[in-house]
């Protein structure tokens, strides 16, 4: 069976389209062989700045021949019918067959299609490839129609087995299949003829084309590490900035440059921010001080002077976008230093939201949030206001400006400049946490009740003005924000009501600001600019007219519906990061159906306790005991038309298995309600699992509907005891099958 291979060769393909690439192009063609009949073996796809290729083993030199038999009308169908048939298989009237069947003669067709040869098939998927790659961007050149990423210049396709190779007849906009390749463009730009995917393989590597992108990647990383290690450095680990070089060389060579003496100073992440967006450097670094004190830079060719010219040229472009940094960096210290009001002031000026007010306003937001916050995670109240009027000032400075992803981490040194001390410059820095699932929770009480503000704060503003996540569009990162308010509570373990705390009494105030229009001035109360004072005014309804206090109660009606909308949503949020905690879905149900569903804290104790009962044989059985109890009730009460809700006595009790239960309910219950007062869910859990015996051995002995109704009635109150005891600790009707 042959092999394909597959290379188109075209100008400089963006290094962050590669990847992308190489999938679409290794699936469209392979599905499309396999649609057309053939198979392979194994398919694998490679890419450089300059080419992408597709190696396909062990295909089929041909597709199999198919015969298809077809039954049509009966012979003596009207003639409409036949003519139908006919045009729906392409055959003429002769061509048909008559055959007997069970309804009479009928018409059938056979229909017999060739197989074609591997090369027909190829040409044929792969024009339609090429002409219609998923590209994030193209263009157009020359004359011709055909769209691709960059000017598109070879196509080299053949099929390859013992006898030989053989070109795959293709032709796309005048550029025609062919077996010939160029090596790198400047160490070995000859052209040259390959006969199979070893032998591809070999001539680029002789001609200074490294193919393998995992390949390259492996070999810089190699060679910078051990150019640092003999320095007595380390590499500072950038994968995805090894993943995007990689992309941007034929011929990786690594060279490493020293950082000019007077930057030295800058903090080590403008530096590695800076060499990164700017250059593709990466950030070399002196264990022992943690400062970056060199860089690599990865060339794309070999030169005579090993390097030297190109170190130089890219040194003299390092120097001046760090003069420009260290500039930013100067203006950036004397505000800090000088207290950061010419930050605040500017904040002031900046929109955060149309509906939302400025960046000042958001900030008197968080710090008023901050201050409820602070007692629950046992910050101190100074540090946490502090932190929350300063965390975000450095969104104004020369530095974050040049270099978005530093907010946070400017934060941090100029909150050190400022004299504010560490607690509260690790806020600035951490108040943004976690960004990510693999990303650190804060621990520090003073970054927390920042960060729980903050997140907080954007979750209730945009739910007040109704924008709210839908589908895949989140373009304000909420269910980022609702995932990290819920990391940040179970990491630290705080208690806190979601709907009495943040979401209730921000969401007024929120609400209060959004009203835009209402009474004509974008405010529900007189166009007060202090949303701690709106939020009050309303609630207490003092101070203004009747028709006010309406207004006040029609906001606080809103409020409330939009603080459950967000409560929900922060529970959806709960079940997905609990899932892969490894918590069922229906034991969270059960569990949010409890009071208490927006202490997350308490929910997710909660939860694990009610998880960790269900995987023992007893938790397991409880629930079909629950359920049979549950059924038998529910119908006897809907056919009785009443509620058997009290009155289960122990003195009808009529078999030891009947006692038996009475006992055990009683001792559940009076060890389930102070292990639910101490919030000890686990023996809890533990007691009502308990009832697993006494209850099988209650429904094998006992027969419910007795003919004695006053036993009937007693046996009935009793499966009530055995619902509420077991639903005082979870609601089981919630569980699958339950």
């Amino acid at each position: 069976m042959p092999d394909l291979l597959i290379e188109l060769f075209s100008e400089e393909i963006p290094a962050r389209m590669q990847a992308g690439a190489r999938d679409a192009l290794r699936e469209r063609v392979t599905n499309g062989l396999v649609e057309a009949g053939l198979t392979y073996a194994a398919a694998r796809a490679w890419s450089t700045p300059r080419r992408l290729t597709l190696a396909v083993e062990g295909l089929t030199a041909r597709s199999p021949d198919l015969r298809e038999e077809r039954k049509g009308p009966r012979t003596d169908a009207p003639e409409q019918a036949l003519e139908g048939f006919l045009r729906s298989t392409g055959l003429s009237r002769e061509q048909l067959q008559a055959r007997d069947d069970k309804k009479g003669q009928v018409w059938v067709a056979i229909l017999e299609k060739p197989g074609r040869p591997a090369p027909e098939i190829v040409a044929e998927v792969l024009e339609a490839t090429i002409r219609s790659f998923p590209w994030p961007k193209s263009m157009r050149w020359g004359t011709g129609s055909l769209r691709w990423v960059r000017p598109l210049q070879s196509i080299l396709c053949i099929l390859s087995d013992e006898a030989g190779a053989e070109i795959v007849p293709l032709e796309v906009d005048g550029i025609r299949a062919g077996d010939v390749t160029r090596g790198h463009r400047f160490m070995a730009p000859e052209p040259f003829r390959v006969t199979g995917i070893e032998d591809y393989q070999a001539k680029l590597k002789r001609g200074f084309v490294m193919l393998d992108q995992d390949e390259r990647a492996a070999h810089i990383w190699h060679e910078a590490t051990n150019a640092a290690f003999a320095q007595g450095l380390e590499l500072v680990e950038d994968r995805g900035l090894l993943a995007e070089v990689a992309g941007l060389v034929e011929w990786p060579v690594v060279l490493m440059g020293a950082i000019r003496e007077e930057f030295l100073s800058l903090p080590a992440e403008v530096l590695q921010t800076s060499m990164k967006e700017h250059q593709k450097f990466f950030s070399v670094r002196d264990p022992g001080t943690g400062r970056i004190v060199r860089f690599v830079t990865v060339a794309n060719r070999e030169t005579p002077d090993n390097g030297e010219t190109i170190l130089h040229g890219n040194g003299k472009v390092l120097a001046a976008r760090l003069s420009d940094a260290a500039f930013f960096w100067g203006n950036d210290l004397a505000v800090a230093r000088a207290g950061m009001e010419e930050w605040r002031a500017a904040l002031g000026q900046v929109t955060f939201h149309n509906k939302l007010g400025s960046q000042a306003d958001r900030i008197a937001r968080i710090e008023a949030l901050a201050s409820e916050i602070e007692p629950l995670v046992g910050a101190d109240p100074d540090l946490a206001a502090q932190a929350a009027r300063v965390a975000k000032l450095d969104l104004a400075s020369s530095m974050v400006y040049e270099f978005p992803e530093l907010q946070g981490t400017m934060g941090r040194y100029y909150a050190l400049e400022a004299g504010l001390g560490d607690a509260v410059a690790n806020a600035a820095r951490d108040h943004y946490s976690p960004l990510g699932p693999s990303d650190d929770v804060p621990t520090e009480p003073v970054s927390v009740a920042v960060a729980l503000a903050d997140k907080l704060d954007t979750l209730t503003g945009f739910w007040a003005i109704d924008e709210k996540p839908t589908g895949s569009k989140d373009p304000f990162a909420l269910r980022r924000a609702a995932l990290g308010v819920i990391r940040l509570v179970l990491g630290n373990g705080v208690r806190m009501s979601l709907s009495e705390m943040g979401l209730g009494h921000l969401m007024r105030s929120h609400v209060v600001r959004s009203g835009e229009g209402r009474n004509g001035d974008g405010y529900g109360f007189g166009g007060q600019t202090d949303f701690l004072i709106e939020f009050f005014v309303m609630l207490s309804g003092g101070g203004f007219g009747g028709g006010d206090y309406q207004k006040a109660e029609f906001w606080r009606a809103e409020a409330t519906e939009k603080t459950s909308d967000l409560l929900a949503f922060f529970h959806d949020r709960l079940k997905v990061f609990l899932k892969d905690q490894g918590i069922r879905h229906d034991v969270i149900d059960a569990c949010l159906s409890m009071p208490g569903n927006d202490d997350l804290t308490l929910l997710v104790r909660r939860a694990e306790a009610l998880n960790a009962v269900l995987r023992t044989e007893d938790g397991e059985n409880l629930v079909q005991g629950f359920r049979r109890a549950n059924n038998i009730l529910t119908q006897a009460e809907a056919k009785d038309g009443v509620e058997y809700s009290f009155g289960a006595d122990p003195k009808f009790a009529e078999d030891p298995a009947e006692t038996a239960l009475f006992a055990a309910l009683d001792a559940a219950e009076a060890a389930i309600g102070p292990a639910m007062g101490a919030e000890d869910f686990a023996a809890a859990m533990a007691a009502m699992a308990s009832l697993r015996g006494p209850i099988d051995a209650f429904f094998e002995a006992v027969q419910i509907n007795a003919e004695n109704p006053i036993l009937r009635r007693n046996r009935l109150n009793l499966l009530h005891r055995i619902r509420a005891t077991c639903l005082s600790v979870a609601d089981l009707t919630r569980i699958e099958g339950g």
